[in-house]
């Protein structure tokens, strides 16, 4: 069972949050220190198509191009501080020893020279691929055609060995119920998929990367619900799009909140992934430090709270740009300076004790956009949060509470005039409160029902999850 559930909130009030710090900050790498005060950019990349033929061409690809550049444009600007995270590439997973080990060293070794000659702090956190399919099997012994879950904990040891700083990963437990659900706008099994089996495979998973991480002396960072929030926002889109409804997409990250709060409760410690968009509600129960990206992740994917989400970050970031050149250098020497500058400014306003004023004017520009900006604003982040650790040690119940509270959340905005909601919006979440509040109040029920329900998904299979 996991270490540590929370029962209580570890800031006081809603506004006790602040981009920036955090109550457990952390200091690691070369000198960088995060949830103290300064934000940290933390630029991601992408390697070129083509450049992953051989182990040499994949080196020199994150070595010397993506990590030289990122460091010589940091010192260039002047920034303080940098992280960068390597989000492994399929061929340093399936093979971590030849492509993934000489990426490692070589980037660390990068490193250590920027720091030695010109004081930069910096830090690399290295996100793990996850590539364990549920037909196969997503534990050891289970996978006898890619062995992928082997695959992952041989990947884990690699990093920390050689050089990472942080561990993370984007994991994919629960992700075939999600998914089947997601396109069905099915809540009920969206809550199974995430909430309850995706919450089982985090308690497994993290407790091999904690362990790793504490063998070996880095630091165990977080995961993110990539897999399956992320999907229903991308899904979700702007104004035009029409795939699935916000209000959908909106309770999904309520609920794959408590969900990734499991990697915390097992012994990470944070940073926790940027492109987790639920991080705020974790960082509000937990106290622990938070990655965040918002508009300038626009290289990767659009989204309706690209300032919001600044709110309480810690370390700012882009999520990932391919490598390629730009008039203004290359990619990544751009999107860093614009992250970066986005940092100094957050930076800047703590100087002047104007962050409040700042995080304020982040959150009013982006609240009432859509509903899931709105709920993932500091204050209502806060509430879901309170909704999470009071409702047990239950991964059901309090995945359930979380959803509820989001969606009754929208639902009074709404009824306000403030958060406007179309006719099919409204109606998507009147049937989702319906569902929700069906659901019975006992774990076993739930799970007796859902594994009936849902026996006939493709590539779920209830051993994955020790059922």
């Amino acid at each position: 069972m996991a270490t540590k559930r929370f029962t209580k909130m570890e800031y006081g009030s809603a506004d006790e949050m602040i981009f920036g710090e955090s109550k457990y900050p952390l200091s690691y790498g070369l000198g960088l220190k995060v949830g103290s005060g300064p934000i940290v950019p933390e630029i991601n990349f992408a390697p070129r198509p083509g450049s992953e033929k051989t182990p040499e061409s994949l080196k020199r690809e994150y070595v010397d191009y993506i990590t030289k550049d990122v460091l010589d444009r940091a010192v260039t600007l002047g920034f303080a501080s940098v992280q960068l995270e390597n989000e492994w590439i399929s061929q340093m997973g399936s093979n971590s020893e030849k492509f993934a080990k000489p990426i490692v060293e070589g980037q660390k070794n990068m490193m250590r020279k920027y720091h030695d000659e010109y004081g930069i702090a910096c830090a690399i956190r290295h996100t793990i691929a996850d590539q364990r399919e549920g037909d196969a099997g997503l534990r050891p012994g289970m996978d006898s055609k890619h062995a992928y879950p082997e695959k992952l904990l041989e990947s884990l040891e690699v990093a920390a060995k050689n050089g990472a700083d942080v561990l993370s990963i984007e994991s994919v437990g629960g992700k075939e119920i999600a998914d089947y659900s997601v396109v069905r706008q099915d809540i009920k099994g969206w809550l199974f998929g995430i909430g309850y089996l995706g919450s089982l495979d985090m308690e497994w998973l993290w407790t091999q990367i904690v362990d790793v991480a504490k063998k070996n002396k880095v630091v165990p960072g977080g995961d993110t619900n990539c897999a399956g929030a992320n999907t229903a926002m991308f899904m979700a889109g702007g104004f035009l799009d029409r795939d699935i409804p916000r209000t959908f997409s909106a309770v999904t990250r309520a609920i794959a909140s408590a969900r990734t709060l499991v990697a915390i409760e097992v012994g990470a410690t944070g940073p926790d992934k940027d492109c987790g968009y639920e991080g705020p509600i974790v960082k509000a129960i937990s106290g622990r430090p938070s990655s965040q990206e918002g508009k300038g992740a626009q290289c990767a994917h659009a989204d309706l709270m690209g300032n919001l989400v600044a709110q309480t970050c810690d370390l700012w970031s882009n999520e990932s740009v391919e490598y390629h050149p730009e008039f203004g250098g290359s990619s990544v020497q751009c999107w860093l300076g614009v992250i970066g500058y986005e940092a100094a400014l957050m930076t800047a306003s703590k100087q002047m004790k104007t962050d409040k004023m700042l995080r304020d004017t982040y959150v009013a520009s982006d609240r009432f956009r859509s509903p899931e900006a709105f709920i993932l604003s500091y204050d209502n982040a806060y509430r879901i949060g309170q909704a999470i650790v009071g409702a047990g040690d239950s991964y059901y119940l309090r995945a359930k509470a979380a959803g509820l509270k989001a969606a009754e959340l929208i639902q009074a905005s709404n009824d306000k005039g403030k958060l406007k909601l179309s006719k099919e919006e409204k109606d998507a979440l009147n049937r989702i409160v319906a569902d929700l509040r069906s659901l019975p109040d006992e774990e076993g029920k739930f799970v007796d029902w859902a594994l009936k329900e849902y026996a006939s998904v493709p590539a779920f299979e209830p051993k994955n999850y020790e059922l």
